[in-house]
């Protein structure tokens, strides 16, 4: 073997495969708004953007099922579906809207609410946009 620089980093052989055995879900999103929209590989999909239309309760407790570090773009008027995956770890999702702050193994009830009396565009049961 050749002696490597420090730091070198050296693949392993083969592929890997993300998020391998974690739930997923398809969501269908809309841009309802003026403005381009981009999400980020690791935010908790439920809190995204209000102006995004999409099933709130099936984004709840996951993020997008895209590399670490990516992102997906959503174009004032555009329709795409997304695959989402659960997060992992300890399952905690703070920050972004302020909807969940904790554990997103608990009943999503509280946060739709909240999220609904902020405005935010949902198309799942329950939702008037739905």
């Amino acid at each position: 073997m050749t002696e490597q620089p420090p730091g070198a980093v050296l693949p392993a052989e083969g592929s890997v495969t993300l998020n391998e055995g974690r739930e997923t879900a398809e969501v269908r999103v809309a841009n309802r708004g003026d403005r381009p929209v981009q999400v980020g590989s690791h935010v908790h999909f439920f809190e995204v953007n209000a102006a995004l239309a999409f099933d709130r309760e099936a984004a709840f407790g996951r993020r997008l099922n895209v590399p670490a570090g990516t992102a997906v773009r959503f174009e004032p008027g555009d329709e795409q579906t997304v695959e989402l995956v659960d997060i992992g770890g300890k399952r905690v999702a703070r920050g972004m809207n302020g909807l969940t702050e904790g554990s997103v193994d608990v009943d999503p009830a509280p946060a739709l609410s909240r999220l609904r009396d902020a405005g935010f565009a949902d198309t799942g049961t329950g939702s008037e946009d739905g």
